[in-house]
């Protein structure tokens, strides 16, 4: 097949689907993608081969991208064609992370180790992760899309929780919910490992500049 043909009409799970509603669904599920692991698009283009403006252009469904194209994204986030362009609710079938699974292991450094539980080959506006933080650890992040949210159970340890100016301590078993679309970190402030369970709900339109 020659690489220069479009995705339209040949996708795995696209057949038959008019080409506007492939753009649009590749559009959401790169930036569910992207958001996911935290990557700006810079550093998208770079794992992909493909240019930032061209990512941008899809991920604002303004761009109809060759088959190669798309291709590179998948693979950059060690998917196959098929997985990417899968549709919610086109495959009816159970999915089982397993622990040792490295495709989900996306983050681990001496501040944090973060796992993710939701199936990345879904379209989601809701994410679940396990997060370790080792004593002095910390999970910080820039804000997220306009409207996030992020809810956190300690499951161990003592954690202090911050978005914008506000802060909390959590002990094991607390929970607290916090917007996302601000400058937000989570802290160990224990003396041993905190185990957290973290959920994101994210809101459609980015925050501007992201």
């Amino acid at each position: 097949m020659n690489e220069d043909e479009t995705m339209a009409g040949h996708s795995a799970d696209g057949a038959g689907q008019p080409p506007e509603t492939l753009t649009r669904h590749l559009g959401r599920r790169v930036r569910h993608l992207r958001s996911a692991r935290d990557w700006s698009l810079e550093t998208l283009a770079r794992i992909s081969g493909v240019s930032r403006s061209m990512l941008s252009q899809i991920e604002r469904e303004r761009a109809n991208p060759t088959l190669a194209v798309t291709l590179r994204i998948a693979r950059a986030f060690g998917m196959t064609l098929g997985e990417l362009l899968e549709s919610p609710g086109s495959a009816s079938r159970l999915v089982v992370i397993r622990a040792d699974d490295r495709t989900y292991h996306y983050r681990s450094d001496r501040n944090a180790r973060i796992r993710t539980l939701s199936p990345l080959n879904l379209e989601k506006d809701v994410e679940f992760y396990e997060v370790q933080l080792p004593p002095g650890g910390a999970l910080r992040s820039a804000p997220h899309f306009a409207g996030t949210r992020e809810f956190v159970t300690v499951q161990r340890g003592r954690v202090r929780v911050e978005s914008g100016g506000d802060s909390e301590i959590l002990h094991t078993g607390d929970s607290a919910s916090y917007r996302a679309d601000v400058p937000h970190a989570l802290v160990n402030v224990g003396h041993g490992q905190a185990l957290l369970f973290l959920v994101d709900i994210y809101c459609q339109s980015p925050v501007s500049g992201v």
